[in-house]
C-alpha cells in the first residue's frame, strides 16, 4: 500500500546532492512530473541544483539525458579535464553547450512558474551556505548551478556576484533546516544515500597552502563530514517523528560521485523512480 503525502501551501522539496548518485533524484523527479506532482518550494544542492532546475521547467527527461544519454555521448568526466581546464569534468559543454544548443533550457517556463526554486552554493569568503533564487538573468542562472556544483579540490572556483564559491554540499548537503527556516515545514526529502548511511570522519585536516586565501572555507571543508552526519542524523530522526517524507535509495549506492558506468547509473535512475512510486500525493 502507498504511502500517502498531502501536499500545501507548507510543502517543501529537499534534493540533496552527490554527484552522479543523482541520477537517483533524476529517476524520482520523472516520476513526479509523470503524475503532475508539484511542490510551493523546491531547494537543491550541488547536482540536486542542477537536477531540480529541470524538475522546475517541467522538462522530463532532460536531466536523466543529461546524466547518462549524454554522458555515453560525450564522455565529459575524467582526468584529461583536470589536467587540460583543471576540473574533473567539462564545464564548458555541461552549462553552456547544453543548456543552449545541446539540449536547451526553457529558461520561460522556468522564470514564469509560480513555485519557488532556491539553490545552495558554499561562499569561500565566509565559509558559509549562501542560498539564491534567481528567475530574470539566464547568465546568472548558470553562475549559481555552476557554483553549487564545483566541487572542492576538483574544480575551480565559480564566482557568483562576483563573490567566490564552491559546491553547496561543503556546508549544507541537505538543506532541510533551511527549508523550515524559509516556512516550509512539510517537507520531502529526496537523498542519494541508503538509510543509516554514514560518512567516514577525516582525520586529517586541509593544509595551508589549499585555498590558501580562504581559511574559512578550509574550515568548512574539514568538518563536512562531521556536520553532514548531523543533517544525517536529523532527517532520521524527523523521519521517525512523521514530521517529515524520506525517498532514498533502499540499498547500498554503487555509484560513486564521479561514476562513468553507464549500467550503474541507468539502474540507480530506475530504482529512484520506482521509489517515488511507492508514495502517493493528494
Amino acid at each position: 500500500m502507498k504511502k500517502m503525502i498531502h501536499i500545501d501551501g507548507y510543502s517543501g522539496l529537499v534534493l540533496e546532492g552527490g554527484g552522479m548518485r543523482g541520477v537517483f533524484t533524476c529517476g524520482v523527479l520523472d516520476n513526479f512530473m509523470d503524475r503532475g506532482i508539484r511542490f510551493p518550494y523546491t531547494i537543491g544542492v550541488s547536482a540536486g541544483a542542477c537536477n531540480g532546475l529541470s524538475y522546475m521547467s517541467g522538462q522530463r527527461g532532460r536531466a536523466k539525458f543529461s546524466n547518462i544519454d549524454l554522458l555515453e555521448k560525450y564522455h565529459y568526466i575524467g582526468l584529461k579535464y583536470l589536467l587540460k581546464k583543471r576540473n574533473i569534468m567539462d564545464f564548458d559543454l555541461l552549462f553552456r553547450d547544453f543548456p543552449e544548443r545541446i539540449l536547451p533550457y526553457d529558461y520561460e517556463t522556468y522564470f514564469h512558474c509560480s513555485e519557488r526554486y532556491v539553490m545552495v552554493t558554499t561562499n569561500c569568503l565566509t565559509g558559509e551556505a549562501n542560498y539564491f533564487e534567481e528567475k530574470r538573468s539566464k547568465e546568472r542562472v548558470i553562475d549559481i548551478v555552476r557554483a553549487s556544483s564545483s566541487l572542492p579540490f576538483v574544480c575551480p572556483i565559480a564566482y557568483v556576484d562576483k563573490i567566490p564559491m564552491l559546491d553547496g554540499g561543503i556546508v549544507d548537503s541537505i538543506p532541510l533546516l533551511h527549508a523550515r527556516r524559509d516556512g516550509f515545514t512539510n517537507n520531502v526529502v529526496v537523498l542519494t544515500r541508503n538509510r543509516g548511511y554514514r560518512k567516514k570522519v577525516q582525520g586529517t585536516k586541509v593544509p595551508s597552502f589549499i585555498y590558501r586565501k580562504y581559511p574559512a572555507l578550509r574550515a568548512a571543508i574539514n568538518r563536512r563530514s562531521v556536520l553532514y552526519n548531523e543533517q544525517l542524523e536529523l532527517v532520521e530522526r524527523l523521519e521517525e517523528a512523521g514530521e517529515i517524507t524520506v525517498i532514498r535509495p533502499q540499498r547500498p549506492v554503487e555509484v560513486n560521485r564521479i561514476e562513468q558506468d553507464v549500467r550503474k547509473l541507468t539502474e540507480l535512475y530506475e530504482e529512484g523512480y520506482r521509489c517515488a512510486e511507492q508514495f502517493a500525493f493528494e
